[in-house]
């Protein structure tokens, strides 16, 4: 596998957010040349908030690889199949929770287990607020365990003038952060 082309595990949670996993994709198609394959997985809740937030279920149109929340076969289940990168977004606190605790009751959360025993890249885009002391001490767990923790923390350098580029300040970020390369706002450019 060449180093600047990734494999991507993609977990939709059921947090509310789901604008934030559609830029996400929207922004992944934009630069397929950085990627061989995106695994998506999306929790019941998150497909509800979907149709709910968005007013439609265009997840479905995507040309990702989908595995249902219990398809334990899904090839990243494994630290075999070296998907480098893991992002969960939007994540809940229950998610974060069992991540943190090393509950791997359903396949998003054996992915982020797997991701985090292989050493490899996991981003958490945490969407509720406030936290309580349960909230952060499980952050804390999953950064020193290698983990990063990036809340859906809009910014607003870029004078972003819809909802849509209000939420890609924290899509972008989060991309950056998985490594990829993508235009976007830059501090001081």
């Amino acid at each position: 596998m060449a180093t600047n082309v990734h494999k991507i595990v993609l977990a939709i949670g059921g947090s509310s957010g789901a604008i934030y996993a559609k830029l996400l994709m929207d922004r992944l198609l934009q630069i397929q040349d950085q990627w061989e394959k995106v695994g998506v997985v999306m929790s019941g809740n998150a497909q509800f908030n979907w149709e709910y937030e968005l007013g439609n279920r265009d997840f479905q149109e995507y040309p990702f690889d989908f595995y249902d929340k219990n398809d334990f076969m899904a090839p990243f289940a494994s630290g075999s199949a070296r998907y480098g990168t893991m992002i969960v977004c939007p994540c809940s606190m229950g998610m974060l929770g069992r991540i943190a605790s090393g509950i791997s009751s359903d396949l998003s959360t054996r992915a982020a287990d797997v991701i985090l025993k292989e050493r490899r890249k996991l981003i958490l885009v945490l969407r509720e607020t406030p936290y309580n002391l349960i909230h952060i001490n499980n952050m804390k767990t999953i950064t020193e365990a290698g983990g990063i923790i990036c809340p859906a923390t809009p910014s607003f350098y870029s004078k972003p003038a819809s909802i849509e580029e209000l939420s890609l300040t924290v899509v972008d970020r989060v991309l950056d952060l998985a490594g990829l390369n993508l235009p976007s706002y830059r501090w001081g450019e």
